[in-house]
């Protein structure tokens, strides 16, 4: 249970800085000429759209997870630590692929406020982060309880996390490497859940 908390903290916490998630908006943003509370709500509403999907997935998930628990004595101990292990993997091996939505200037290109603001939340929406899914899988084993705590938890760290980013970078206060922070992060991503897959065998 400790593990299954732990990481979806960390991972919620990633989540909130990987760049794809509100560097768009800011670009957007500072190219429409918006201020920094329009792009703060924009950033809110698109992020609000991001992690609604990502939770409807992850209930989802938390729901076969708890079925499979109830039917298969190991699913628990063996087989969804497992699944931990095999998506780190996963993210390891594929760090190198950029997973995050992006907007074609020409077709955003002359539209209307509300259209562009559409098409970001569109996006976000259609995007939801796989890297979390895993945990809500391993939490529907722990109860109704569990997943409302992952769900809760990384929807706030995320949409607060990137609102606070939007603020730090709309008044050029961050000067770091966005392109390897991003490349990285799946890397980082990926140990964690090899991370959290090792311990659950033990817990």
């Amino acid at each position: 249970m400790f593990s299954i908390i732990t990481g979806s903290l960390i991972i919620s916490l990633l989540h909130a800085v990987i760049p794809s998630h509100w560097l768009p908006v800011l670009a957007i943003g500072k190219r429409e000429n918006w201020d920094l509370g329009e792009t703060e709500r924009v950033t809110f509403v698109s992020g609000l759209a991001h992690v609604l999907s990502t939770i409807i997935i992850g209930i989802l998930l938390g729901l076969i997870g708890l079925e499979l628990n109830e039917n298969i004595e190991h699913f628990t101990r063996i087989i969804a630590p497992s699944i931990l292990i095999l998506i780190g993997l996963f993210f390891v091996r594929q760090h190198y692929v950029h997973h995050h939505f992006h907007l074609e200037k020409q077709k955003i290109a002359g539209k209307s406020k509300g259209k562009i603001i559409s098409a970001l939340v569109i996006a976000m929406f259609l995007s939801p982060c796989l890297e979390i899914e895993a945990y809500f899988l391993l939490a529907g084993t722990k109860g109704w309880w569990m997943l409302g705590l992952i769900a809760m938890m990384y929807g706030v760290i995320t949409i607060t996390g990137m609102v606070i980013w939007i603020r730090f970078a709309y008044k050029g206060l961050l000067k770091l490497n966005w392109h390897k922070w991003e490349h990285n992060s799946g890397i980082v991503t990926g140990l964690v859940l090899i991370v959290t897959g090792i311990i659950s065998y033990f817990i």
